[in-house]
């Protein structure tokens, strides 16, 4: 039992390091992602994030595009529990992943410009049809601000008039 106390903790040291590794933008998209999953009907217990991989992280001029997968585990409490930090995993339970993209623009408090997420079972993802189109869908989301035929947003431009020589 030492040995397993152990493990859990080193475990759990793992989750926090990388946690603290993630973007302020990243920690937000899995909890967009984890409340959107949640809030599913068919879904009737609370999950964990058990490892985000595959993140990316990209700014340009239009704003700043994170994609990453989540992991999801199956904890034994149900989804409306108050207490969510004190549920035990349930081992051999659904696994489910979720792909999410989400362009934020370049303001002091981010404001989403667009997003995608789409989660199921690890292994349904992985099918090439879901991947092209979680691809192309991510694509998209990237490209959100970026369109020159775009309305005239104030501030967008500054112009400055030449002093006479």
């Amino acid at each position: 039992p030492a040995g397993m106390k152990c493990l859990v903790a080193l475990a759990l040291g793992f989750l926090a390091l990388a946690a603290a590794s993630q973007s302020p933008l990243q920690r937000r998209v899995v909890k967009e992602v984890l409340d959107y999953f949640h809030g599913r009907s068919n879904v009737h217990h609370y999950f964990k994030e058990q490892s985000v991989e595959g993140a990316v992280e990209r700014e340009d001029p239009s704003g700043t595009f994170v994609q990453l997968r989540v992991n999801l585990v199956q904890t034994a409490c149900g989804k409306r529990v108050a207490k969510k930090q004190n549920c035990k995993v349930v081992e051999g339970k659904r696994k489910p992943a979720c792909v999410a993209c989400f362009k934020f623009d370049s303001g002091d408090v981010p404001k989403v410009l667009d997003k995608y997420y789409n989660c199921g079972p690890s292994h349904h993802l992985a099918v090439k049809e879901i991947k092209q189109r979680d691809e192309a869908e991510c694509r998209e989301v990237e490209e959100a601000g970026k369109s020159t035929d775009s309305l005239y947003l104030p501030g967008m431009f500054a112009f400055s008039k030449g002093l006479p020589a």
